[in-house]
């Protein structure tokens, strides 16, 4: 899983070093890389590694093949995707046009969400998470966690 938030510094030539841990879930993909795009819900990129990809083209093939949701999907997502490789030090370079689309500029904030994760502006992140926080606490019951199985630790 995508886990933590970091933020690292965006050198001139555009090169983001992608944390470690981040890294350690995507080992072992066909890609020495992850998968980036433009968030189409704001002003920020998503992102994951081939079984994010895996599971996104699978609910989009089981939604009806002329369906407009569905393109808008396959366009949003799958043609806005770069794969993009790591360097020797664990560095994608980031396509300008996806800095221009979430603001970075010098510095970006990785945010691990799971089996995806997000890439922001440090700044407009910050504002976003303590909104975030407000609304997962107003919200904490919404959270239903499955009833523990026979033997299984309360860790």
């Amino acid at each position: 899983m995508f886990l933590s938030t970091t933020t690292n510094g965006i050198d001139a030539k555009g090169r983001l070093s992608v944390p470690a841990d981040f890294r350690a879930v995507v080992r072992g993909d066909p890609l020495d890389g992850i998968y980036v795009w433009p968030s189409f819900d704001g002003a920020y990129l998503e992102g994951g590694g081939q079984a994010l990809m895996d599971r996104y083209l699978g609910a989009i093939e089981d939604m009806d093949p002329y369906d407009d949701a569905r393109i808008a999907m396959e366009r949003s997502i799958f043609g806005a995707a770069k794969p993009l490789s790591f360097d020797a030090n664990g560095r994608i370079t980031l396509p300008k046009v996806f800095a221009e689309h979430a603001g970075l500029e010098g510095r970006a904030t990785f945010v691990g969400l799971g089996a995806r994760f997000e890439i922001w502006n440090p700044d407009v992140y910050a504002k976003h998470e303590a909104a975030a926080r407000a609304y997962a606490r107003e919200n904490k019951r919404a959270l239903k966690l499955p009833p523990r199985r026979a033997g299984e630790s309360a860790r």
